[in-house]
């Protein structure tokens, strides 16, 4: 059936809207951590994976970066075990470093297929892949004894990436999926947190954004409402009045970490918005809260 002639006009403004950031964002790397409602809803898992498509038909290089928390508490509690977590950081011993890879190679393939059936080529990779992300053993200070710190078992602290083997899969037109396990010296994988990795990546490849994507609708002030801009210094006051705290405070240091190391914009958004991503990178409204250095 023929559009209406004021159906016609709305859609092509849409599309009108959108080519100033296709231009801008021609050729950038876009580091995009998926996790969140994003990836359990049927209909959000499609809309995520079209939007990736979607991107990287316009022009720009997606890379995407992949959580599971919920997946793995679910399989922890099958297993009788609970998941513990410090400072937003999941307690990892044996039993559950071996959950968490089952899980996330799992997942991984599972977000590959998804890209594929999109119309993209996608890969799945993680940080044991050519070594491409190294880490060592990570230890947290305790939030009631000051200079104590915590052993939390296999969380990996990342040292360094090697971007080769993403640059490679980009210039070959594919979308690299990555599940957060970094490897140590001596070949120890480590469970390490997305957001962390998400943060990591988009610094050492020079990206023009990072995404991460929750269950939220962004960054909120202690009345609950949405702080759509931040700089550097106004986040920092919302970490020191405890506005910003626990499972939060990873994905917020990551997305400050990379706009003070050359990224130019992090975004929080609402991953429970269908095609928040499109919404986000190529309307002026978008979903949640974008941070600059200043």
């Amino acid at each position: 059936m023929p559009l209406s002639a004021a159906s016609a006009s709305d859609r092509a403004q849409i599309l009108a809207d959108a080519l100033p950031y296709i231009r801008q964002f021609h050729d950038k790397t876009l580091v995009i951590k998926y996790g969140g409602n994003a990836m359990t809803d049927p209909l959000l898992k499609k809309s995520f994976a079209f939007d990736v498509v979607m991107l990287k038909l316009v022009g720009m290089n997606p890379v995407v970066v992949h959580g599971g928390g919920p997946q793995i508490n679910d399989m922890l509690d099958k297993t009788g075990k609970k998941g513990t977590f410090i400072q937003g950081m999941r307690v990892t011993d044996d039993e559950t470093l071996y959950v968490v890879e089952a899980v996330l190679g799992e997942l991984n393939q599972e977000i590959v297929g998804l890209i594929n059936q999109a119309g993209g080529k996608a890969v799945g990779l993680n940080g044991q892949d050519g070594g491409f992300i190294r880490a060592k053993k990570m230890m947290v200070e305790s939030e009631t004894e000051k200079g104590k710190m915590l052993d939390i078992g296999f969380v990996g602290d990342i040292y360094n990436i090697d971007p080769t083997l993403i640059h490679h899969l980009d210039a070959a037109d594919f979308i690299p999926v990555v599940a957060p396990i970094g490897v140590g010296e001596d070949g120890q994988a480590y469970n390490i947190n997305a957001d962390l990795v998400a943060s990591e990546l988009a610094q050492t490849l020079k990206a023009e954004k990072l995404v991460l994507m929750t269950n939220t609708p962004g960054v909120l002030d202690k009345g609950g409402k949405l702080l759509t801009g931040l700089t550097y210094r106004e986040i920092n006051a919302l970490f020191d009045d405890g506005t910003i705290s626990g499972g939060m405070k990873p994905k917020i240091q990551g997305a400050l970490d990379a706009v003070q190391h050359g990224v130019k914009t992090s975004h929080i958004i609402d991953g429970r918005v269908e095609h928040a991503l499109l919404l986000e990178i190529l309307t002026s409204e978008g979903v949640g809260t974008m941070i600059r250095a200043e």
